[in-house]
């Protein structure tokens, strides 16, 4: 299978960081190819699963008092705050792969075998459920089987979503700082956060630049080919209606 690496040498806002991973999924479905993204958000973002109840959950005047861009993610799961990470972006086909399980495991298997040439003792969280009721509060709240932990505490969180023989995963690789800006703009309180970082891991600064090239060099290897982006899509991501449908 030809596995395409896109650089991203700068940021994005969140509209175009989602109509981005949503073009390469497309992309896979056109041509067959696999993708791997690896980029950051500029300025920071605020985004909500695709089916999560924003509305109920957030309190959009104080979202929109503090100026914080805000975007609706093609796939599922919570509210994260994207700020000091690298994301990771994944469309391919199917058959790369395999199952939904097989899929998730396996992607974060070579995500955690980055972080450990990185020295953070990663693992992959036991248990097979991928998800759960969707609980109010951030991502990173609690882990789910199979994202990747260190020492007990969640360090990437990630959603898929599947349209025919194509998939899309994506997630966050905390690097510093933290998801309280998710609880601040709640309507309802949420459970103390069992998420750590890079930074707290290791003691030391980790930069973006670091843990991509550790996931290209470690999680990937010599299947990859650098390659510019497809021409992005017209997408719904940047419009209010799509981001707070419910």
């Amino acid at each position: 299978m030809n596995w395409h690496l896109i650089p991203e040498p700068a940021g994005r806002p969140g509209a175009e960081n989602m109509a981005l991973d949503d073009t390469l999924l497309l992309e896979a479905n056109r041509t067959g190819h696999a993708f791997l993204r690896l980029y950051r958000w500029a300025p920071p973002c605020l985004s909500f699963g695709r089916n999560e109840p924003a509305l109920a959950r957030y309190d959009r005047a104080a979202i929109e008092r503090l100026g914080l861009d805000v975007v609706r993610r093609p796939t599922g799961g919570r509210a994260v705050w994207h700020e000091h990470e690298v994301t990771y972006a994944v469309a391919a086909p199917v058959a790369a792969f395999g199952s939904l399980r097989e899929s998730y495991r396996a992607i974060h298997e070579r995500l955690a075998a980055a972080l450990r040439a990185l020295g953070a003792p990663a693992e992959l969280a036991p248990g097979g459920r991928l998800s759960g009721r969707l609980a109010t509060g951030a991502c990173f709240a609690a882990p789910v089987g199979g994202e990747v932990l260190v020492r007990g505490q969640k360090i990437v969180g990630s959603a898929q979503v599947r349209h025919g023989s194509v998939f899309l995963q994506h997630g966050s690789i905390l690097l510093d700082g933290s998801q309280d800006v998710v609880n601040a703009v709640s309507r309802q309180p949420s459970p103390v956060s069992q998420a750590t970082t890079l930074c707290a891991v290791l003691g030391r600064r980790v930069s973006f630049a670091e843990v991509a090239d550790a996931i290209v060099r470690n999680g990937w290897n010599a299947e990859l080919r650098p390659s510019a982006h497809p021409p992005i899509r017209p997408s719904a991501y940047s419009d209010p209606a799509w981001t707070w449908r419910r």
